[in-house]
């Protein structure tokens, strides 16, 4: 248990249990947190802030593009049942970066994703991107730390599409 004072009220902090923490260690914690106090600010509040910052790295692009889906779905037609809104997602995006934390994806992992079907695929890039790009807009609604602008910038490195239209040829009578 540490003991300080800051902004003239006297305050406990507990720095673990026993077993799992040794004198040494609640030793080490206790003058860390001292230095915090020393400083005028309270290490209880800095402890809980250092906790958030820490969880918001763990939020990984699948789970918030599931939730952004989620929360998108009364918009579609439907409601989302026919699947088509993840499908870009699932197919060319998340496999390469599902696993990653939203926060440090940027604009050169979205270009690196989306440059071979970029080309080849012009609409379902768009869509991927665009969709991308509403998952980084609900992260920062969370309150994660996310680049709003990484998939705009991802846009400009991955240059102009060559859009041509070809039409179906008429079946012969």
């Amino acid at each position: 248990m540490l003991r300080f004072h800051v902004h003239g009220r006297r305050r406990e902090m507990g720095l673990g249990p026993y077993p799992r923490v040794v004198l040494k260690e609640a030793r080490t914690l206790a003058e860390k947190w001292r230095r915090v106090a020393a400083e005028g600010k309270d290490p209880i509040k800095q402890r809980e802030a250092d906790r958030r910052a820490s969880q918001r790295n763990l939020h990984i692009l699948r789970d918030v593009a599931s939730d952004a889906f989620e929360n998108h779905k009364a918009s579609l037609k439907g409601d989302g049942k026919a699947g088509r809104w993840m499908s870009p997602l699932e197919l060319h995006v998340l496999p390469k970066l599902g696993e990653m934390p939203i926060s440090e994806i940027d604009q050169i992992d979205i270009r690196n994703t989306l440059r071979p079907i970029w080309k080849t695929k012009p609409d379902t890039a768009v869509k991927a991107l665009g969709r991308l790009h509403l998952c980084f807009r609900h992260a920062a609604a969370l309150g994660l730390s996310v680049d709003l602008q990484a998939a705009e910038k991802a846009k400009l490195l991955l240059g102009q599409q060559d859009k041509k239209v070809k039409n179906i040829p008429a079946l012969s009578c």
